[in-house]
């Protein structure tokens, strides 16, 4: 599958234009031979279809989330929304400040919301926009919106995946997201001072004001912009802070965007807001920028997307029934004698779950159970082991335009995630920063509670929630270790 993705992606050209350039057939060509495989080691056909089915029902809250997006994009275009945050990013944002301003802003909505979907198919949609308008190159500007919306939904109590992982590793949900701040937060400072110096030194020859003001004058033109018409983006906040489940919660936005529509832009008929919430808007302004940038949303303009995750978790779960990864990483963790060690072949595990098995979920939920006994055994927190799984399963899955953080974001965004992943600084550092600190024996979190910090002082903090056995026997161990000095001391 790997083959056939490089092949497809980076050599099927003809004069430097792609021939095909979508990961649908060469996944359809690994679930062939993965159920080849399955059929080879004793497997019956029916068991490896069981597998795919599973794995595709796990996945249908996610797919009708991301059919709703697509009428949630349409109407919050439609309302003036997208285009007023647009108008009014123009004029408030420079080229100097806009990554860092852009990053923090969609960090913001992503942890509103618990999603880096729905962040990067509002807030993210505006900015690349915005970020034309000032000149700025578009895999910069989507490689921060990717910061932004990971961070968000790494810190949100709200994010599924968040809560799959404290799920899969068995410890509470804070108890998760504290773990995660000791690597995300370091690592999304770093992130912003990074997006300063880009914008610092950022070309300003690039930024044409006469763009941005075209751009605003287009938007003008066709929309009545207004602060008013941003209320729908308070109301997305609003859903979320009570909590109200997901599907339901972009429904209720999305009729919000309707309703303000019809109040500050033009009236339509029922028929007329139907055609564009499935097929999308078909607003033409004459100005290319806005053309490109509002040409986006519709339930129809989903379905490239939700083909490929159909495709994806289908591959996955031949895999996972055929016992491929157990078979690949299973022996390897008994060579394991160390916390750096252990991060890294669970961060291994996750990323090739990601790159394989096309899905984000299994590159969480895949390792946790390979590896949890392992973590026990050496006197490590269970929120240890959810945070390593996030730090790449979570993080990484966007890197691979195959999988379906991937292709969702590349359709969302328009660049490609082998061009903007570079650029999301969050994403790629993440699970450097936290392996380098394992391996310097630093930022570790311990099963009696304590924490060793970045500069290596263990201190007494609040012990993480895990199963009663499990948290027994890894306390336990904890004790042998630091009896025989492989574990630190706590100090006072």
């Amino acid at each position: 599958m790997i083959s056939l993705m490089i092949y497809v992606f980076v050599f099927a050209k003809n004069d430097g234009e792609p021939i095909y350039d979508a990961a649908h057939l060469p996944l359809m060509c690994g679930i062939i031979v993965s159920c080849i495989v399955g059929l080879i080691t004793g497997k019956s056909f029916k068991e490896m279809l069981e597998g795919m089915v599973e794995r595709i029902s796990t996945t249908l809250d996610a797919i009708l989330i991301l059919l709703t997006v697509g009428l949630l994009v349409s109407s919050f275009m439609i309302s003036g929304t997208i285009p007023a945050l647009i108008y009014y990013g123009l004029d408030l944002l420079s080229p100097k400040l806009f990554l860092p301003i852009g990053c923090i802003i969609t960090a913001l909505v992503g942890l509103s919301c618990g999603s880096s979907w729905t962040a990067t198919a509002t807030i993210g949609i505006a900015f690349m926009t915005i970020g034309k308008g000032l000149g700025i190159n578009p895999a910069i500007t989507a490689g921060m919106v990717i910061s932004g919306a990971y961070i968000g939904d790494k810190f949100s109590p709200l994010s599924d995946t968040t809560n799959l992982a404290a799920g899969v590793a068995k410890t509470g949900l804070f108890d998760h997201v504290s773990a995660m701040i000791s690597t995300t937060g370091p690592v999304f400072l770093i992130s912003l001072v990074l997006y300063s110096f880009i914008g610092l030194r950022a070309n300003t020859l690039n930024y044409d004001p006469e763009i941005a003001e075209g751009i605003k004058l287009a938007l003008a033109s066709n929309f009545n912009i207004t602060p008013l018409v941003l209320f729908p983006i308070l109301i997305i906040i609003l859903v979320c802070v009570l909590r109200i489940e997901g599907l339901a919660g972009v429904m209720i936005s999305v009729m919000t965007g309707i309703i303000f529509s019809l109040i500050f832009q033009e009236k339509r008929s029922l028929a007329e807001i139907f055609a564009i919430l499935h097929y999308g808007p078909d607003i033409v302004t004459g100005n290319d920028f806005v053309d490109e940038a509002l040409a986006k949303g519709g339930m129809d303009n989903q379905m490239w997307t939700i083909n490929l995750i159909l495709l994806a978790v289908s591959f996955g779960g031949s895999l996972e029934k055929a016992g491929v990864i157990e078979k690949l990483f299973r022996k390897l963790k008994e060579r394991i004698n160390s916390v750096g060690g252990l991060v890294l072949i669970t961060m291994a595990t996750s990323i090739f779950c990601d790159a394989t098995m096309c899905d984000q979920f299994l590159g969480i939920g895949v390792p946790a159970p390979l590896y949890e006994d392992k973590y026990d055994e050496m006197g490590l927190s269970r929120n240890m082991l959810s945070r390593t799984l996030e730090d790449a399963g979570t993080l990484w899955a966007v890197m691979f335009p195959w999988t379906a953080c991937g292709a969702y974001q590349m359709r969302t965004l328009g660049v490609s995630p082998l061009v903007f992943f570079p650029f999301a600084f969050v994403n790629l550092l993440n699970p450097i920063y936290a392996l380098l600190t394992a391996f310097m024996k630093r930022n570790i979190f311990w099963a009696d509670g304590s924490y060793t910090n970045i500069f290596g002082k263990t201190k007494m903090k609040k012990m993480a929630k895990a199963p009663e056995n499990a948290k027994a026997h890894a306390i336990s161990r904890l004790e042998i270790l630091r009896k025989e000095n492989k574990a630190p001391q706590i100090t006072k």
